[in-house]
């Protein structure tokens, strides 16, 4: 009987392998330019400091749903280029985060300084979060430019990149870290923010790349994917929400901040609906101060609240109905419900 964490492992390793060469790729490129050493150098350093390092979920999905759309039947070759692909969003997921750093002055990322807190970074990282998405359109021309579905591959990064561009200005004009306003909080603005800003890089975009892959390019399919995927981003965010508040910092691996850090989470926005003006008058004074009694308080009123339990029904809610979908997806088109049960066994009642 083959061993499921052993093949995961070895998934996992043959992704990680993909990454050097990458890596070196890149850097050949600088050669051919004749890129002067010390920003050759740099760049490296970027490359190896900011793509790497991470969970690696969004990837290495592009290489688990083309195998379960092609089963034993995926080439060496086909695993490969899927891994490239599955690498491209991970570059994508490094732009996007060297860039949000900086704009919320974060202060560690996946356990080391942010890239732009680094000496002699700063404001140069604007920059490289550039190049690490110029990488992406590097990689699909040598690999891809020779299938037909290369201009899709270009068009999909792009517009996965406007949606979550869109996503985070909502998202930093909402809820400013130095500038609290719960009046500018509501659940369609913060179910805006999650499906732009996460949903659409994270669940949709690693699928839809492994269907083009696999040869699956109608609408039809396309759509059944949105139409799971987007709302099951959704519920994934609003489980990190949850799990900012109420989740083991032993298992999350961090402590939680969202309150303190004036965050547009589910559960202020559940909070403000409910609160009476007594309550909410709580909230204005504490909510977003860089304060442990401040937060304590605005704990207690999700207590009073009952918080937990909206949570408990809306996850609930958010399964039966997600369920109700996966089982009316049609393969005939090319799509499997197989996809989306995996997506769904590693998020539903996760804690970490």
């Amino acid at each position: 009987m083959v061993d499921a964490k052993s093949v995961k492992e070895a998934n996992r390793k043959a992704f990680l392998d993909v990454f050097p060469e990458l890596a070196n790729e890149v850097l050949d490129e600088l050669r051919k330019y004749n890129m002067p050493e010390d920003a050759y150098e740099w760049t490296k350093q970027n490359l190896e400091y900011n793509v790497p390092g991470g969970k690696l979920n969004r990837g290495l999905s592009v290489v688990d749903t083309l195998y379960i759309l092609k089963g034993d039947a995926a080439t060496e070759e086909e695993l490969h280029k899927a891994r490239i692909l599955g690498w491209l969003v991970e570059f994508l997921q490094a732009y996007f985060l060297v860039a949000d750093d900086m704009m919320d002055a974060s202060i560690t990322r996946r356990g080391q300084p942010c890239w732009y807190r680094k000496d002699g970074v700063g404001t140069i990282a604007i920059n490289d979060s550039f190049i690490l998405e110029s990488c992406i359109f590097l990689f699909l021309k040598k690999y891809f430019k020779g299938t037909s579905y290369y201009i899709d591959l270009v068009e999909l990064f792009h517009d996965v990149s406007f949606q979550t561009q869109l996503g985070q200005l909502c998202d930093l004009i909402t809820a400013p870290e130095d500038k609290v306003d719960l009046s500018k909080f509501s659940p369609q603005k913060h179910q805006f923010i999650v499906i732009y800003k996460t949903a659409y890089y994270s669940f949709y975009l690693p699928v839809v790349l492994a269907l083009h892959m696999a040869g699956v390019h109608s609408e039809e399919a396309f759509k059944q994917c949105h139409d799971i995927l987007i709302p099951l981003g959704e519920y994934f965010q609003v489980q990190d929400d949850y799990l900012d508040c109420y989740g083991d910092p032993a298992f999350i691996g961090k402590i939680g901040t969202d309150i303190q850090d004036n965050k547009c989470s589910w559960l202020i926005n559940q909070a403000l609906v409910i609160a009476s003006p007594e309550q909410r008058k709580v909230l204005d004074e504490n909510y977003g101060k860089k304060d442990a009694e401040a937060e304590a308080k605005v704990k207690q009123l999700y207590l009073d609240l009952n918080i937990e339990q909206i949570y408990k029904n809306y996850e609930n809610k958010s399964y039966t109905e997600l369920r109700t979908l996966i089982d009316q997806v049609d393969e005939s088109t090319g799509v499997k419900k197989q996809v989306f049960i995996e997506f769904m066994d590693k998020i539903y009642k996760r804690t970490k």
